[in-house]
């Protein structure tokens, strides 16, 4: 019972810019969670932290210990990433486009709509509240797209939506008033901004901006020539308009008093004393223009590496550049895919490249030296109908209505083989015993056996005229295939060995969902929306017995020992029949367990509505005490099978960016032309590269139909356990969801070498105790 969020599959990446820390760790958003990748051992990990909506944009601390989140809904969260807690929560008033840790660590640089905000960094201390906002700039006169930081954490430079980049002092400069400096000449947003270093001083002197319209600007900074650095201002301070009222005279006090009475734009005194900021003198001047040539596509995304002066941009047509600074030379230009890339970035080292592709799901890792790809991971397009465990319960298998059939490492989370061949819905998959062989079914009539070791489609089992499976079951021999159609209500039985078409049972009067072959004999019980549940000979070939009910049976499992059916019905309730008496057991009525979640477009309550009160998939555990159900609610039950009682709920996600999550919605968020969360008035994600998640932009508009703007529904379309009964999965509207008893929370020391063994600490420390307590296995 004691099942504990482990992992997340199926999706990687789903838009937002990724970070990587410590060269070789892949920190990417999916939907409200964070999904943590080690490059060099091929393991990733979904942090068990939720956020209330999608997150939008992340930062990593230099050191790689703290991750800042900020999701759709402006709020944003401070995590202990080692330790896989939250430390501080915030709420920020304006929509977040981009922010940053400084170099240092000490300052976390915030766009927050058209304000650029510096806050103080917090740290492992307990605090009342731990963000203290330093200063605020409002200079820009549109949102900021984008922000970055020189190597001495004094500057800032950003790009905003108004055309032009502005260079922020973070202390104030000795004796200036002056706006920020101003990067004029783009024609359209500044999506990427980038100090260049100089190589022996390590600090700042050329600047790079780039624009939407795919150009790239180089500044160059001169000092001037007698080396002093001066203040900035203004050298006719009668070309400056009046003060404003309230404003203290210049002629009644000093510089240094006008100074001091200053005010920050949030009414607070500046903690900063004054400095020389070594690029407040002189100028900057504009080096050369250049252009990426990739119209009519826009830049989406880019990244600048200082140590290799390297740039890497991203376009809306798929394509990728990398280019050498300053002389812009193209090294590579590459096509990744037809969709827009939403984020690119460096690592550390500069060697490795890192894209994403929102729409499609897909992340992947590129080595441009030996031009070789260190990781390449795509989730499903579409929701995720049906998974399986394969018998040492190593392997999950899963299948979707993208036509694909995946096959997933439990324990790295990395996907290692994808099965392109079926041309519709994937809707039933099984693993044979003997581990290496994996069935699938889908709409387009045909069932397919796949070799896990050749990863192969070895044999297609078909039927005389063209059906649509919704169901699949395999004997424990292996030798009989069955699968149940949506259209014709039959059961087609194959020969594994030769393909051949052996028996149809035809009998029911709906669609055959569930189907199931029991685990000590070669009865085959199958559940139709006919009211009915049928038991089957299929070695006898006929029909063994039949169980009647009062509403359409929608799925079917037997226990693993046989000596018990659950199915569930469109009322709610959960049936237990005993197959070898033909009585009805027990009943379990989960119309209440199962209800929670009131739609956008539902007009009654959570309380009073009846759409979705019903289990769509059972699992027993592998004892069979215990059965868990899901259906289209935010929840999984499990109840206790001789009690019938409801032993645990669980809710699979907390995203408001998803429907059905809250039972009670806002009146103020309901129009004359129905919810505002249906009225699609933003196209933000076309001109920042921030795709929002919503089910249209998602690609769930089918050709021909109207536009659905409105969000996915959450719900959880199968369930199943492992074999070994120590964790279980569940195919929901976010991915596949990994519950699991097993602690998966395991001590890494960052700083165990090689060179750490007892020998070397009885010979560093002086204390021979001390030393002998901590060289003990």
């Amino acid at each position: 019972m004691n099942y504990r969020f482990q992992n997340l599959l199926g999706a990687p990446y789903r838009g937002g810019n990724v970070v990587v820390t410590q060269n070789s760790n892949l920190i990417s958003p999916i939907g409200n969670r964070i999904s943590v990748t080690d490059l060099v051992k091929s393991q990733t990990v979904t942090l068990p932290i939720q956020s209330s909506s999608n997150i939008r944009r992340i930062a990593a601390s230099p050191d790689g210990v703290f991750l800042l989140t900020v999701d759709d809904n402006n709020r944003c969260l401070f995590i202990n990433i080692p330790r896989r807690v939250v430390l501080h929560r915030i709420t920020f008033k304006h929509p977040v486009n981009a922010v940053k840790f400084s170099p240092n660590g000490k300052y976390i640089a915030v766009a927050a709509g058209k304000l650029l905000q510096i806050w103080k960094s917090p740290g492992f201390r307990r605090e009342v509240f731990g963000f203290e906002l330093v200063r605020t700039f409002a200079d820009c006169n549109d949102k900021i797209l984008a922000i970055n930081w020189d190597n001495e954490s004094k500057y800032l430079i950003v790009g905003s939506k108004d055309l032009t980049a502005r260079l922020f002092p973070v202390d104030k400069i000795k004796g200036s008033y002056k706006k920020p400096f101003l990067l004029l000449g783009h024609r359209d947003s500044v999506v990427g901004c980038f100090f260049g270093v100089d190589k022996k001083s390590n600090k700042a002197n050329r600047a790079y901006t780039l624009a939407r319209d795919g150009y790239i600007f180089s500044w160059g900074y001169s000092a001037d020539n007698d080396g002093k650095v001066h203040d900035l201002v203004d050298e006719n301070p009668e070309d400056e308009g009046p003060p404003s009222p309230g404003t203290p005279g210049r002629d009644a006090e000093s510089g240094e008093v006008a100074v001091k009475k200053r005010k920050d734009f949030d009414g607070k005194e500046s903690g900063f004393g004054e400095v020389e900021g070594y690029l407040s003198g002189g100028k900057w001047e504009l080096l050369r223009k250049d252009c990426f040539t990739q119209a009519p596509a826009k830049l989406t995304a880019c990244d600048y590496h200082k140590g290799l002066d390297l740039v890497v941009v991203g376009f809306s047509s798929g394509v990728f550049g990398l280019y050498q600074m300053p002389d812009f030379v193209c090294i590579h230009l590459l096509s990744i895919s037809r969709e827009k890339i939403t984020t690119a970035v460096f690592n550390d080292l500069g060697n490795w490249l890192t894209f994403g592709c929102a729409k499609l799901g897909q992340l992947l890792v590129w080595e441009w030296r030996s031009e070789s790809y260190i990781m390449k991971q795509q989730g499903h397009y579409f929701d995720v109908n049906t998974l399986a465990y394969s018998p040492d319960s190593q392997l999950l298998a899963t299948g979707a209505d993208d036509n694909k059939v995946k096959v997933w490492t439990i324990s790295s989370g990395f996907c290692f083989v994808t099965f392109t061949e079926h041309t519709n819905a994937v809707t039933a998959l099984h693993f044979m015993a003997n581990n290496h062989c994996l069935l699938s079914a889908s709409l387009d009539g045909t069932v397919r056996a796949w070799d896990l070791i050749r990863y192969r489609n070895f044999r297609t089992f078909t039927t005389p005229s063209s059906r649509q499976f919704v169901s699949l079951a395999a004997d424990q021999s292996g030798e009989v295939i069955c699968a149940g159609t949506l259209d014709s209500f039959e059961i087609f039985v194959w020969s594994m060995k030769t393909g051949r078409l052996l028996d149809v049972l035809s009998g029911h009067g709906g669609p055959v969902h569930g189907l199931m072959f029991s685990p000590t004999n070669a009865i085959l019980a199958s559940s139709s929306w006919d009211k009915t549940v049928r038991l089957w000979d299929v070695f006898g070939k006929g029909a063994v017995e039949t169980f009647l009910h009062t509403h359409d049976v929608l799925t079917v499992t037997y226990r693993p020992d046989g000596k018990q059916l659950a199915c569930s019905t469109l009322d709610g309730q959960i049936q237990f029949w005993d197959p070898i008496d033909g009585v009805l057991m027990y009943t379990i009525d989960g119309r209440r367990d199962v209800a929670g979640g009131r739609l956008m477009t539902d007009r009654r309550s959570a309380a009073n509505s009846t759409s979705g009160k019903y289990f769509t998939t059972l699992c027993y555990s592998a004892d069979g005490t215990y059965i868990l159900a899901g259906g289209s609610s935010r929840y999984i039950c499990m109840y206790d099978v001789a009690d019938q009682v409801l032993l645990r709920r669980f809710q699979i996600t907390h995203n408001l960016s998803l429907d059905g999550v809250l039972d009670f919605l806002n009146s103020k968020n309901m129009t004359e032309a129905g919810p505002l969360s249906l009225i699609d008035d933003d196209n933000s994600d076309t001109e920042e590269g921030v795709d929002k998640q919503t089910r249209g932009d998602m690609g769930y508009n089918l050709p021909g139909s109207m536009p659905n703007q409105g969000r996915p529904i959450i719900r959880t379309k199968c369930l199943k356990i492992a074999p070994t009964g120590r964790s279980f999965s569940a195919a929901t509207t976010e991915g596949v969801l990994v519950y699991s008893i097993d602690d998966s929370f395991i001590f890494d020391p960052t700083d165990l070498d090689i060179d750490v063994t007892p020998e070397v600490a009885f010979l560093i420390s002086p204390d021979p105790a001390v030393t002998y307590v901590c060289a003990l296995p």
